[in-house]
């Protein structure tokens, strides 16, 4: 009811400010938005993106010569003495961070971007009290909620201060007003879909609104050094909605992941101008907000049954951080001519692959069998380091035999069977000894390579899938 409303309030201001369009100087044209391709008639498919129904009309207006700018900026020598360092602010959450690449740097454009109801807004309301209590000046602008909400939030969530402002608008030249009055340290704008310029005359989330807020959002940022998060709306797909321009205008772009029926989130950087693209944070959702997960290796391994059939630990390193996790098998025999592969957290094709070279190169007659794997706690993992721990968890459910005790795999497979070196190899090894196990099995081409032997962990170097399965069963 609450985001109805303030729909209606964000239509009826975009109307009342919307100006009269002169027929002599606009032209109607159809843009999609979903990629933002452009045609002066409607199709029923956008040839660029091929997505179905997706075509708006916008008027699109020639540029005003009296709002054109001749002033330009005078290049500079790379080599002079104007100082090259960012400046870092902390936002007072180490795991967001350890995302930033070591705090929120100054002028920056953030663009956050979640399923609906997944914590974006909370995050937000947290990082902003962190920075007032360290002394920033921060400005929260929401077009979805009134003041009244969000201050009910706040002071549900713990987060109320007098040094953090906050506002209902949806009119992007009021928020550039706000901001040139109070001046705030940090600008929160939740979300960028609900913004509008009077000078567009399309509806607010349309691909023109959302282009023209952003790039005006932007130039602000760089010219006054205001650090701007943009909260934006996610897809059926996951990809964040409106133009893909919108992730290439941002400084750093952040994915707030996680299943609503489990209690952790992740915050993954897919794109960092200042920082790391393969940092992550954890968080826990509690009643009174997100907590930090400072050590995720304990969190995902503590519910890990012991000597059970078809479950796996092995390592993925994201960031400079290795994490431990729980690989999860299900191999059972089928009537049906087509086995089923459901595959949750991992790649489904990378799977497909792994099981093949298993029935090629070990022997297994998978294809009468139905596969079903999954990363315990809600985990997405891309790395081909955990292929060994995908094979040794297929092959454990199907043997019905558990895996000692204590006992890590991990490497990467190649399609003849053999088991490739991977990156960070000590790290690893020095989080699964911190953990407490006694027994890894890692690629042989890293324990030739490694420089010292670790003590109280047994390091058993293989080559080829079959001897994993032989040194595991």
């Amino acid at each position: 009811m609450a985001c109805y409303e303030s729909f209606c309030q964000s239509a009826s201001e975009f109307f009342r400010h919307r100006k009269p369009v002169n027929k002599k100087t606009a032209k109607t044209v159809f843009t999609c938005q979903s990629c933002g391709y452009q045609t002066p008639k409607w199709m029923g498919k956008c040839p660029d993106c091929d997505q179905w129904e997706s075509f708006v009309e916008e008027v699109s207006r020639p540029p005003d010569p009296r709002r054109a700018t001749t002033t330009a900026n005078t290049p500079i020598s790379i080599d002079s003495d104007t100082p090259a360092y960012e400046e870092r602010m902390s936002t007072g959450i180490a795991e967001f961070d350890r995302v930033l690449g070591g705090g929120l740097v100054l002028g920056s454009l953030v663009l956050i971007g979640g399923d609906p109801g997944i914590g974006k807004s909370t995050l937000m309301l947290q990082a902003l009290y962190g920075m007032a209590r360290l002394d920033r000046k921060v400005l929260y602008v929401s077009g979805e909620e009134s003041v009244r909400q969000l201050m009910i939030r706040s002071r549900r969530l713990g987060t109320v201060t007098e040094k953090m402002w906050v506002v209902s608008e949806t009119d992007v030249e009021a928020i550039l007003a706000m901001v040139s009055a109070h001046t705030p340290d940090v600008l929160v704008v939740d979300s960028i879909q609900t913004l509008f310029s009077p000078h567009i005359a399309s509806t607010p989330g349309s691909v023109s609104q959302v282009r023209d807020s952003a790039m005006r959002l932007m130039l602000m940022a760089k010219s006054t050094n205001t650090s701007v998060f943009l909260v934006g709306h996610v897809t059926k797909d996951g990809a964040i909605a409106g133009p893909r321009l919108l992730e290439h205008m941002v400084d750093t772009v952040l994915y707030f992941e996680g299943d609503r029926n489990h209690v952790f989130r992740i915050l993954r950087a897919v794109k960092n101008r200042f920082g790391s693209t393969n940092e992550i944070g954890v968080f826990e959702m509690k009643e009174k907000g997100l907590a930090e997960v400072p050590n995720p290796s304990a969190v995902f391994i503590s519910e890990r049954p012991e000597r059970t059939p078809g479950s796996i630990v092995t390592t993925s390193v994201e960031g400079t951080r290795p994490i431990l996790l729980e690989l999860q098998a299900l191999a059972s025999s089928t009537n049906f001519g087509t086995p089923r592969r459901t595959i949750l957290g991992l790649d489904a094709n990378r799977v497909a692959l792994l099981v093949a070279v298993m029935e090629k190169k070990l022997g297994m007659h998978l294809m009468s069998h139905d596969i079903f794997m999954n990363v315990a706690g809600g985990v997405k993992i891309v790395e081909p380091a955990v292929d060994m721990g995908v094979v040794a968890a297929v092959a454990s459910s199907f043997f019905d035999r558990p895996v000692q005790e204590a006992t890590v795999v991990m490497g990467e497979v190649g399609l003849t069977g053999e088991i490739r070196a991977i990156s960070h190899i000590e790290t690893r090894v020095a989080e699964i000894k911190k953990m407490g196990f006694t027994r890894c099995l890692i690629p042989r081409g890293n324990l030739i390579r490694m420089s010292s032997s670790i003590d109280g962990i047994e390091l058993i170097g293989i080559s080829h899938v079959s001897e994993a399965v032989e040194a595991l069963f």
